[in-house]
């Protein structure tokens, strides 16, 4: 398999070149649709999402069980621009969205030179998906689409993160997302001091939300990721917002958590409507990811711990919010699995470790030729 590794670690870097943020993968997309007509798959079409389709088939394509369907979420983090250098030595190579997930969709190739290099038979057809949105604020738009388009009538969906190796995710974290914007008045530092700032005020709030008690378990967290607003340091801020970021491994203390969020905000809104200090809050929902999961002893979890299991790999049941969201909320079996490991994701020193991507590729080789064997077990 050391081709195999090699064209996908070399794949990797090639879509790693190709910028991608959110919302604007259309060049890598294009670069991977080319790619997957070069592959000669079957039914190489995109969607009006941005999504790219291939069919590995078998049995020309005459195959009566449902499809496999692996994808691997095209975008980045990334703005336009970024340098996107790429660094090697003898164990990592760095560069910005080689692991996230650069590495993940080089390894769909992997799967198809893999199964056609050893000839195995597979039991359905596989449908690999390179899909948009899965960072930031796309809101998993790219994979909402797939899971419209197959629904109940695939196997399981399986997504593939290039730096997750070990970790088999069965349980999707719920999100959700916030955009608090404050207004006032505004006017100058100096003569219009004692005027409320919007800045100021959001500041208030923060601190309020930020001191809310947070259970431990089910773990659930709270982030202010970005603040923005203000003309200038001598201005008394009349707009400022900031993205709110709500995470549970639980659907009822994320609830409890929304509930008592705008519950903080209204609040704010009452009191400040009621002292007459021309401060208004406003809030819009920019991002909700549902939770969900499949049994940790479903034949697929399993066979996906197995395959960990053969490569020496301890396998490590855990909950992340990442594309299967969208299948685990509908209750579809969904899990992901990793290629490789490496550090400092979402940053521009990230980097991959080379020599795992070897037992990385092994274990999905082995899940896809598992999967329908498996699926009664």
């Amino acid at each position: 398999m050391s081709n195999v590794v090699e064209r996908v670690i070399e794949r990797a870097v090639e879509i790693q070149q190709i910028p991608a943020p959110t919302f604007e993968e259309a060049q890598r997309a294009e670069f991977v649709r080319r790619s997957f007509i070069e592959e000669e798959l079957k039914h190489v079409s995109m969607d009006n999402a941005g999504n790219v389709y291939g069919c590995l088939e078998v049995d020309g394509g005459r195959s009566k069980v449902k499809p496999l369907v692996v994808s691997a979420h095209l975008d980045t983090v990334f703005p336009r621009g970024t340098d996107l250098a790429v660094k090697r030595d003898d164990e990592k190579i760095y560069g910005p969205g080689l692991g996230d997930n650069s590495l993940g969709v080089a390894a769909l190739f992997g799967l198809v030179w893999s199964i056609r290099e050893r000839k195995i038979e597979l039991g359905g057809d596989v449908w690999l998906v390179a899909n948009v949105g899965e960072e930031g604020l796309g809101d998993l738009c790219g994979m909402k689409a797939v899971v419209d388009r197959f629904g109940a009538d695939a196997l399981a969906y399986l997504v593939l993160e290039g730096l997750a190796l070990g970790h088999v995710y069965h349980r999707a974290v719920g999100v959700r997302r916030y955009r608090v914007t404050a207004r006032t008045k505004g006017g100058h530092s100096w003569s219009d001091y004692g005027q409320p700032s919007a800045v100021h005020e959001l500041a208030k709030l923060v601190v309020q939300l930020t001191s809310l008690d947070l259970p431990k378990e089910p773990r659930t967290t709270i982030n202010v990721g970005k603040i923005s607003g203000g003309t200038s340091v001598n201005v008394i801020a009349a707009e400022a917002s900031f993205d709110l970021d709500l995470r549970s491994e639980g659907r009822e203390s994320l609830a409890e958590l929304v509930s008592a969020v705008e519950k903080l905000i209204r609040r704010a809104n009452t009191l400040k409507n009621a002292g007459r200090s021309g401060v208004s809050f406003e809030t819009e929902v920019i991002g909700q990811r549902p939770a969900g999961e499949v049994d940790a002893d479903h034949p697929l979890i399993q066979l996906a711990q197995d395959c960990l299991h053969e490569q020496g790999l301890d396998a490590v049941l855990t909950a992340g919010s990442t594309d299967a969201n969208i299948p685990l909320s509908k209750g579809y079996p969904a899990l992901v699995l990793g290629v490789s490991t490496g550090g400092n994701a979402h940053t521009v020193q990230e980097f991959i470790h080379t020599a795992p991507v070897r037992p990385g590729m092994e274990q999905l080789v082995s899940f896809v030729a598992g999967a329908w064997k498996n699926r009664e077990r």
